[in-house]
């Protein structure tokens, strides 16, 4: 077989598992790749504004997405970023009890003066002190999805690791669809099984 033959047979396999990787999962059947590629930026897919079924969202610490299911179809995927060592997003089966769009930290922010500048960055109200004169801003924290006490999925910063207080931050385009389409008592489950494990919905 000449070179260019085979070179031509290795991108169109290559082709192929790309676009084998964002395929639906087929819970009957169980089908879907064991190991999705790095996004290399892309903050995932949304393809479920018009499918029914009761929607379920799936956290996978070690790989830092999120999946989130409709009835047994998978259609969202995103980048998150969970919380950084010591302050683990704790795993377990949660539902969604609150919802905010405009939510606000009560607990996590800056502490600013009178004129708005940051005296210091990145408090926690329940540790640091307040400064003389000045006053806590709480960290804006859009499209909130409360589902275990303190513990919530919003729109955030996402590196590619473990950067949070806990919460689970996904990118804004992504953390809007997740918020518009799960209502209170959506399940939530948070896994800590090892990278590589075929996703469950």
């Amino acid at each position: 077989m000449k070179l260019a033959s085979i070179n031509r047979a290795i991108l169109l396999a290559l082709a192929a598992f790309a676009l084998s990787s964002c395929a639906d999962f087929n819970m009957a059947t169980r089908r879907f790749p064991r190991h999705l590629p790095p996004f290399s930026g892309n903050e995932g897919f949304w393809r479920g504004d018009h499918v029914a079924g009761s929607p379920k969202i799936v956290v996978r610490v070690a790989e830092q997405r999120a999946y989130y299911y409709k009835g047994r179809k998978l259609v969202g995927l995103s980048t998150v970023s969970t919380g950084k060592r010591g302050l683990d997003t704790p795993p377990g089966h949660y539902r969604v009890v609150e919802r905010d769009r405009d939510h606000v930290s009560s607990e996590f922010g800056d502490h600013v003066d009178d004129r708005g500048n940051v005296v210091k960055l990145n408090i926690d109200v329940r540790k640091d002190p307040l400064p003389a004169g000045a006053h806590f801003d709480g960290t804006r924290m859009p499209y909130f999805l409360r589902f275990n006490g303190g513990y919530g999925m919003h729109a955030g910063y996402v590196p590619k690791f473990r950067a949070s207080h806990g919460c689970i931050r996904l990118p804004t385009s992504m953390a809007k669809h997740f918020f518009e389409n799960a209502r209170e008592d959506t399940p939530v489950v948070v896994r800590n099984d090892p990278r590589g494990a075929a996703p469950t919905g």
